[in-house]
């Protein structure tokens, strides 16, 4: 048994598909698939059932695949030991930012970065919560930033801060000129939302439940349409086709007087989500998470409330 071996039975898990999986790890399929036989005659065990266009995973493959990422992992952590005695900050870090976050929050992120620890690189993955965290899992990145809540994930956390959401509407709407707004007046508007799958879409509707019988097929769905990311909701709500909630560090000027939106504050306690930063338990450069809080707290986002670094849980 090898690690090589391992790190095939691995991909093929993943991709469901050993072409996929060869192309994953850079080899030729013959390569792969006599590499996995000959796993699976010395271990006496079936891991994949072969047939049709996709390839399964036997319940017994499915335990010792698992069994395998851990220890893919701890080999890594091996390494990272190893580069940490050396320098916890040289070398790339793998960072994964949720979608809603990523636009507003990576651009002066990683200028502070470049400034302050031009070692360490970011190699840089947005995606949604539930694949960051399956992606950390599988050690495909180092650390994510996400918003609570998230899923059961057994992982080190910090706070990073907290922030508002606010009200975007045409230019022009009546509520343009109102000082703030009630989070229940958002039940008579026709609303724009995420699609599902974004966190930021289940946090609006969590914080602002006025809107959720609107949500649903079959419950005034004719009134509420979905998009598939913040700017392209923002083009529309420009338009004039309705209103959305958007989280305040995507707007620069809440009283930008020149653009097609306007931006309305909500009444107190205004809904608002928390963003963390999360990395697996085994991970060895605490340093480089260090320094990536350091040059969140630095960054200017407007209108958030950074916190206090504490302990991570």
């Amino acid at each position: 048994m090898t690690l090589t071996e391992l790190k095939y039975i691995v991909a093929v898990a993943r991709a469901r598909h050993f072409g996929h999986a060869a192309e994953a790890c850079f080899v030729a399929q013959p390569t792969l698939s006599v590499a996995i036989k000959k796993l699976e005659d010395e271990l006496g065990v079936v891991l994949f059932e072969r047939g049709g266009a996709e390839v399964s995973v036997t319940p017994l493959g499915a335990q010792i695949i698992a069994q395998a990422e851990r220890v893919l992992e701890q080999t890594a952590a091996i390494k990272e030991l190893a580069k940490q005695n050396k320098d916890p900050l040289a070398g790339p870090l793998r960072l994964g930012v949720i979608y809603t976050i990523g636009p507003y929050l990576l651009p002066p992120l990683v200028k502070q970065l470049i400034d302050t620890v031009p070692q360490m690189p970011l190699i840089l993955q947005e995606n949604f919560t539930v694949r960051l965290l399956e992606l950390l899992r599988q050690g495909e990145l180092d650390a994510a930033i996400m918003a609570l809540p998230l899923p059961e994930h057994g992982m080190s956390m910090q706070t990073l801060y907290d922030e508002p959401f606010v009200v975007a509407t045409p230019r022009g709407h009546p509520w343009s000129a109102r000082k703030e707004v009630p989070a229940e007046d958002l039940k008579s508007e026709t609303m724009l939302l995420l699609g599902n799958g974004h966190c930021f879409r289940d946090q609006v509707l969590e914080v602002c439940p006025e809107m959720a019988r609107f949500s649903t097929p079959g419950n005034g769905m004719q009134r509420t349409f979905e998009g598939s990311s913040l700017e392209t909701i923002r083009h529309m709500v420009a338009s004039g086709i309705g209103l959305t909630v958007l989280p305040r560090a995507s707007v620069p000027d809440m009283k930008d007087k020149n653009g097609m939106l306007s931006f309305v504050p909500f009444s107190a306690p205004a809904p608002s989500r928390r963003v963390v930063i999360v990395w697996r338990k085994s991970f060895t450069r605490r340093a480089a998470i260090e320094a990536i809080c350091a040059c969140v707290a630095a960054c200017d986002l407007p209108g958030v409330d950074m916190l206090p670094l504490a302990d991570a849980a």
